[in-house]
């Protein structure tokens, strides 16, 4: 017989579930691209006017850095909390403070206004986007993950990933339209501060549907068990960080590992691939943007399909397809970028991202299965979020250096290749999750219920 938390949810109420995780992932998304997309663009004429054009770019790029540097400490922080309040409390206070940062960034004075202030500011706006969007990610994939079922959870939880696309897509898609519809000289004096004031509309709409959702209920279980054994033994649980690095150390450094060609990969073709596409190959930003836009669109379609052929062939399979699929795809996409065509531009990226959503699509059920109920919000999110610092934060500015000192794409493909190949012998180390049920901490059996078990005090542990 299925357990309560484990049973099969009404349909509507999934539905609900995965709608409100989507769009709230959509719109803390579409703020943290939407400053990488002008960060490429724009921001390096308004905060950074005095250096060269190139160099302008790299530090325009790592302020975009700098959020990657908050995510860890918001996954320790939100994780902590999801743990121990639930996760949609602490999704809808990331979801505030995310869209409350990207609205600041619409209103900031430029370098020409305030001088050097401009850009001290943007880099603290920029602080507490990344802060939210490292507590954002867990909580929402977890969600859905915990009130879906088994059999499709991998379908199910790859929907909150599709709003990295989704997020991207809308991002773009307002960029592209202000590109042609307004002059440069329009575009850099007040046309780039449409977009971040738009994410206020946003956020409201986040908001009154991701507050109509119920808790995870596989975490209300186990919240309800807590409260039981600490009535009875009459001690408190253990922080849930202490347990994670105890008994799913190995786990973190898998979860690390398997997202390092996931999240380079990424920024390199979204976000790099305009400063290349606009220099190197001389191509237009409505081009480039153009191009990243319909592929966007591609990768949100496929995400759900490589969901779904995890949940049949199992996680590590079908991210193994992504890992190496994207080694071999790096020399021809920079190749088909130099032919200097919107076609081979558009085929490159599309491509690239269809690799991407390989590793993408499985990933939110994958970590999710490695950890325990009371410690699954801080073990998931450090996993995702620490590697963010040595994968996706410097991936743009590695490979703008690179392009910089060398003149060619060469060095930035092995870049992308020596990623994969840390993310294949993470996935080989790793053992398939597919068949776990996350429910397994609350009955006392599975691998699971050991490390559960490390949240209480030692003699409130039962063998």
């Amino acid at each position: 017989m299925s357990s309560p938390a484990t049973a099969p949810p009404a349909p509507n109420n999934l539905k609900r579930v995965v709608a409100a995780s989507l769009v709230g992932t959509t719109i803390e998304w579409y703020d943290f691209f939407l400053y990488g997309s002008a960060a490429a663009l724009v921001f390096n004429k308004l905060f950074f006017p005095e250096s060269d054009p190139l160099v302008g770019t790299l530090l325009s790029f790592l302020t975009y850095a700098v959020g990657f540097a908050a995510r860890p400490v918001g996954a320790l922080v939100f994780g902590h909390y999801g743990d121990r309040l639930g996760r949609k409390k602490l999704l809808v206070l990331s979801l505030l403070m995310m869209g409350g940062a990207t609205f600041a960034i619409g209103l900031l004075p430029t370098h020409a206004t305030i001088g050097s202030a401009a850009p001290v500011l943007l880099t603290v706006l920029r602080l507490v986007q990344g802060f939210a969007l490292g507590g954002e990610w867990g909580g929402a994939v977890l969600l859905v993950s915990e009130h879906g079922d088994a059999k499709r959870r991998g379908f199910w939880a790859s929907w909150p990933q599709t709003g990295a696309p989704a997020g991207q897509l809308l991002a773009t898609g307002v960029l592209s339209a202000l590109t042609a519809l307004l002059s440069d000289s329009a575009l850099g004096t007040w046309g780039w501060r449409i977009p971040f004031l738009l994410s206020g509309v946003l956020v409201i709409l986040g908001l009154w549907i991701r507050l109509s959702v119920d808790e995870s209920p596989v975490f209300k279980a186990a919240l309800a068990h807590a409260a039981e054994r600490e009535a009875t033994d009459g001690r408190a649980e253990k922080m849930p960080l202490v347990a994670v690095l105890r008994h799913h150390w190995r786990d973190v450094l898998i979860a690390m590992g398997a997202r390092m060609a996931e999240n380079i990969s990424y920024y390199v073709i979204t976000a790099f691939i305009l400063v290349y596409a606009t220099t190197s190959a001389e191509l237009s930003k409505q081009t480039a943007l153009n191009a990243v836009l319909v592929a966007s669109a591609v990768h949100f379609t496929v995400i759900p399909l490589w969901g779904a052929l995890s949940d049949r062939v199992g996680r590590r399979p079908v991210y193994l397809v992504g890992a190496v699929g994207v080694a071999l795809w790096m020399f021809p996409f920079f190749a088909l970028i130099d032919s200097r065509s919107f076609g081979g531009l558009l085929l490159a990226v599309t491509v690239g991202l269809i690799f991407h959503g390989a590793m993408y699509a499985p990933q939110a059920a994958f970590f999710a299965e490695m950890f325990a109920t009371r410690m699954r919000y801080s073990g998931a999110s450090i996993g995702a979020q620490f590697s963010s610092v040595a994968a996706g934060a410097p991936a743009p500015l590695i490979a703008t250096a690179l392009l910089a000192d060398f003149g060619t794409s060469t060095p930035i493909s092995l870049y992308v290749i020596a990623a994969a190949l840390l993310t294949v012998l993470a996935i080989v180390c790793a053992k398939e999750t597919r068949s776990r049920d996350l429910a397994d901490v609350e009955s006392g059996t599975g691998r699971l219920a050991a490390a559960e078990a490390e949240t209480l005090p030692a003699d409130a542990r039962t063998v």
